[in-house]
């Protein structure tokens, strides 16, 4: 059985249309901040992984299902979890729910890259750290 990380958020005015409905793109940047805190919650930052291994992780594909709308103060619940993971990059699952519906389902497929741009192996101490998030399907 995997973990799963978790991020709370509220949406705020500025998430939201003049209808107080959540912009759809602000759910990008919901999931992005919940992948920020489950790397902070291993012990490293964006920052970190730049200055310590000098790379990036980045997006490279995001498929994304929008369920249902978030308004306007709601409360929000990210639940992040590694579905499977390459020598270079990994695919998370990430599911926004307010109270106990799905609102949002999105895979997303990070690559850690070097700063040409380049795909980079993913570093044993970093891989170690994340292994209790991964589902079972690990790929070499």
């Amino acid at each position: 059985m995997h973990e799963n990380f978790y991020f709370k958020l509220k949406v705020y005015y500025e998430d939201t249309d003049s209808g107080g409905v959540v912009y759809y793109a602000n759910y990008l940047k919901f999931l992005e901040r919940a992948r920020t805190e489950a790397l902070f919650s291993i012990g490293y930052s964006n920052k970190k992984l730049q200055k310590d291994f000098n790379l990036l992780i980045i997006v490279k594909s995001c498929n994304i299902e929008y369920r249902k709308s978030a308004y306007l103060e709601d409360e929000l619940s990210v639940r992040s979890f590694v579905k499977s993971i390459t020598k270079t990059s990994f695919f998370m699952n990430q599911i926004i729910t307010k109270n106990k519906d799905v609102i949002v389902e999105a895979q997303v497929h990070l690559v850690f890259i070097n700063k040409n741009g380049k795909p980079q192996k993913i570093p044993d101490e970093i891989y170690s750290k994340f292994k209790p998030f991964f589902c079972d399907s690990i790929k070499n």
